[in-house]
């Protein structure tokens, strides 16, 4: 009789909850790999699902009032001496002085770059910061910020409060978020919001890949419009101002009334 060979658990090395004290820390070192790894005792699944929620109600509670934003995505490698963050924070501060509020991860890197370049000129700067197990902090140019615990969540919002989407140089999760906003925009799932991707000769295998998905018709000669290759700031402003202040003629006095009951505030300037 062959001895049974027990199941490989989707939760191969991770550590269980007793090996970092409790259920509770546990999830909240966790939450997305235990969310994402199949079936788990409901119980568990209900809590997870709670604290999506409680991640989403955080969110909006905390972006409602910031006015219109455009968010800069980009790697949280980059030192402030590198050409990459400079470009960022210039960025930052022409997106400020057009009157949006620069939305970014909340973290180092490009992140602080434009946020960076944002209070420079006076702007409004936010953050939506990530909870990893390695930490993570808020950068010091935020007027605002929100943690989160779900990668996703904060995707989400990152995408909802935007009338446009600059992209900076970056790696896998820099890509991710560009391709969600461009998924999103192609399928018509939110409006046709601009997308301006900086730093052509970083993007330059990209430019052309998605060329070659044109002559291969897996993307629509039409869909190239949904996106500004450019090294200009001032090409990537007049872009933002065509096809987001324009388009959906935005005004500053657009903005939701708070209510004194759910404690709610905005932000002063």
């Amino acid at each position: 009789m062959t001895p049974s060979q027990p199941t490989p658990s989707p939760l191969s090395g991770t550590p269980t909850p007793k090996e970092i004290k409790d259920e509770a820390q546990f999830n909240s070192a966790f939450e997305d790999r235990v969310l994402l790894a199949g079936p788990n005792p409901r119980s568990r699944d209900f809590r997870l699902l709670m604290g999506v929620v409680t991640d989403f109600l955080n969110g909006f509670r905390a972006l409602h009032f910031v006015g219109p934003c455009v968010t800069v995505f980009g790697s949280a490698r980059y030192k402030e001496d590198h050409t990459f963050y400079v470009l960022a924070r210039e960025m930052g501060a022409a997106i400020a002085k057009m009157g949006f509020t620069v939305l970014t991860g909340g973290g180092p890197g490009i992140m602080e770059a434009a946020n960076r370049g944002a209070k420079d000129v006076g702007g409004r700067s936010v953050g939506c910061n990530i909870v990893l197990s390695m930490e993570q902090k808020p950068n010091p140019y935020l007027d605002r910020w929100v943690n989160f615990r779900y990668f996703f969540v904060r995707k989400t919002l990152l995408i909802k409060y935007s009338y446009g989407f600059v992209i900076m140089p970056g790696g896998f999760g820099t890509m991710d978020e560009m391709f969600e906003a461009l998924t999103l925009i192609q399928t018509h799932k939110i409006r046709n919001f601009p997308l301006v991707i900086m730093g052509k000769a970083y993007w330059q295998d990209l430019h052309d890949f998605v060329q070659k998905m044109v002559v291969a018709g897996t993307i629509s000669p039409e869909d190239l419009s949904l996106i500004k290759f450019t090294d200009s700031i001032e090409e990537a402003v007049a872009h933002l101002e065509e096809k987001a202040v324009q388009q959906f003629r935005l005004r500053r006095a657009l903005v939701p009334k708070r209510s004194k009951i759910l404690a709610e505030d905005g932000l002063d300037h």
